[in-house]
């Protein structure tokens, strides 16, 4: 008889293998001619470094409006993935939906798990922001008016983000971007997943099937391997929002999109909370029946009105033209 242990690690790998290979499928379409920026009126700036290290995890890429006048607003992207897998490449949807709004967007790598664990990612993400705040200016785009946006993993680093330029943290690479004196004005954490550990949760609030709670468990498994890292704050950026402790600067307004049937939904009404209490604006939207990253196909009805509610509420916080 199989060992239940060994049918169980033997159907998580035949999942993740699948699943790599269905978004690497995904994301041959950047490839196809609609996907072209200038088919679009954007220009795309390809693989910058943000650090010196030769890496290409340490790369960004720019897209912009081919026509442009006076300094736009900036939007940092941070691509999600479960930590472990796509990249700035895997995303253009998105960096385009907000380079043909108007916005400059500096859209990142960052080193993944399980090769670069915990804070690898956030550390990444706190150069590239501290890289953006001192040359965006030179592509366009007015560093005052900042935008974090990011979706699932992307959308913890993206949160977390903001909670370093709030709060003084103690990580010197996180202390790094407080000290700039960064003030973004909006924060875009699509579907987050924004608590890495105990990803039994959501198991436990509802029932899942084995592939997802397999997806889920390799996520804490890569991310925040045992023994697990000492600080993790900025890995569970919710949980340290739901401690209630006042920042130093005044966190920036939120919106956050997710869909009914996402398995992560309830860390997005747990930020919600969250910010309520400590009286920051955050707008949550809730897209009935969409599943997980449902705004990147962006030709259905519910990914539509996704896009319509993220420009409105940019509109309102950071908008292209000042008012």
């Amino acid at each position: 008889m199989v060992e239940p242990s060994l049918v169980g690690d033997l159907r998580a790998r035949a999942g993740r293998v699948l699943m790599d290979a269905t978004w690497t499928a995904l994301a041959q379409t950047g490839r196809l001619p609609m996907a072209q920026p200038e088919r679009h009126g954007v220009e795309r700036l390809r693989n910058l470094p943000y650090l010196d290290s030769r890496l290409e995890a340490h790369t960004l890429d720019v897209y912009r409006p081919a026509r442009r006048e006076g300094p736009l607003p900036v939007v940092l992207y941070v691509h999600g993935g479960g930590f472990r897998i796509l990249s700035k490449d895997t995303h253009w949807i998105m960096s385009l939906a907000f380079a043909r709004r108007g916005y400059v967007v500096f859209t990142i790598n960052y080193r993944l798990a399980p090769a670069h664990p915990f804070p690898a990612a956030v550390e990444d993400a706190c150069a590239a922001l501290a890289w953006v705040h001192e040359n965006a200016a030179r592509f366009g785009g007015d560093p005052t008016r900042l935008v974090l946006a990011g979706e699932s993993a992307g959308a913890n680093l993206a949160t977390s983000l903001a909670l370093a330029t709030s709060y003084a943290r103690p990580e010197p690479w996180a202390r790094r971007v407080f000290d700039l004196g960064l003030r973004p004005r909006a924060v875009l954490p699509a579907c987050g997943i924004l608590q890495v550990s105990d990803v039994g949760r959501f198991a436990r609030r509802k029932r899942l099937s084995s592939f997802l709670t397999d997806r889920l468990q390799e996520v804490e498994d890569a991310y925040l391997p045992a023994p697990a890292h000492p600080e993790r704050d900025l890995a569970d950026p919710v949980v340290m929002l739901e401690r209630g402790e006042a920042p130093a600067r005044a966190l920036p307004p939120f919106f956050a999109g997710v869909g009914t049937a996402d398995a992560l939904l309830d860390d997005t009404r747990r930020l919600k909370a969250a910010l309520d209490r400590l009286g920051v604006p955050c707008a949550a939207r809730y897209y009935p029946g969409e599943i997980h990253a449902f705004h990147a196909m962006v030709w259905r009805p519910n990914a539509k009105a996704f896009w319509r509610d993220t420009y409105a509420f940019l509109e309102e916080h950071v908008p292209v033209v000042p008012k």
